[in-house]
């Protein structure tokens, strides 16, 4: 599809990790778009049907004109059945945090991209694994307020990578966007990495 002819990309996101993430592989939105939901889960809700939920709401959520595709994600941490969202305070990161130490979680990263009245839904599982926090340390994380606006209460990329020895999936999915699975969503509607130098 030529350049001209690829729908404009709306990224539906405020996060600047996704539009960074966007940016690796050369993918550069034509605007920024946040959507804004409830992001409360129903009652017994599994976390797989949850965010998968969220991403599709995002994306309906927005207004596009014919020459616009949108690109939504939303990201969360599940230990067991439990949903464990952005925390709303100290205490509650804490809680997350204790939650998880010495013991695996999964991250669920979904994506939803919109165009010419069709979405397109990917899900993608990663398994992290934390050491056991010392209290100490637990308490120094949470000094340094990386846990902050994070889905689980931590950023694989941020200070918690001191706690995490190993994961299995998808790197970008923890940090907000599987990057393969984008990719290939995005390659399905026209968009393609733009080299440097070229306009979009």
């Amino acid at each position: 599809m030529p350049v001209k002819d690829r729908p404009r990309l709306i990224l539906g996101s405020a996060s600047p990790r996704r539009l960074e993430l966007l940016g690796q592989i050369g993918i550069v939105p034509d605007a920024l778009r946040p959507a804004d939901i409830d992001e409360t889960p129903y009652p017994g809700e599994a976390p797989r049907e949850y965010v998968r939920r969220m991403a599709l709401e995002k994306a309906e959520a927005l207004a596009l004109a014919a020459d616009e595709a949108v690109l939504c994600a939303d990201t969360t941490v599940s230990v067991g059945r439990r949903i464990l969202g952005k925390p709303t305070d100290r205490a509650e990161a804490g809680t997350f945090m204790r939650l998880m130490s010495g013991r695996r979680h999964l991250v669920l990263t979904a994506i939803a991209l919109r165009h010419a009245g069709r979405t397109r839904l990917r899900l993608v599982e990663t398994k992290v694994r934390m050491r056991p926090i010392e209290p100490a340390a637990l308490e120094n994380y949470l000094d340094i307020g990386d846990w902050q606006g994070k889905a689980g209460g931590y950023a694989i990329q941020g200070a918690a990578a001191a706690f995490i020895p190993w994961i299995q999936g998808s790197f970008s999915a923890v940090v907000g966007l599987p990057l393969s699975e984008t990719a290939t969503l995005l390659a399905s509607v026209g968009i393609h990495p733009t080299p440097k130098g070229r306009d979009a």
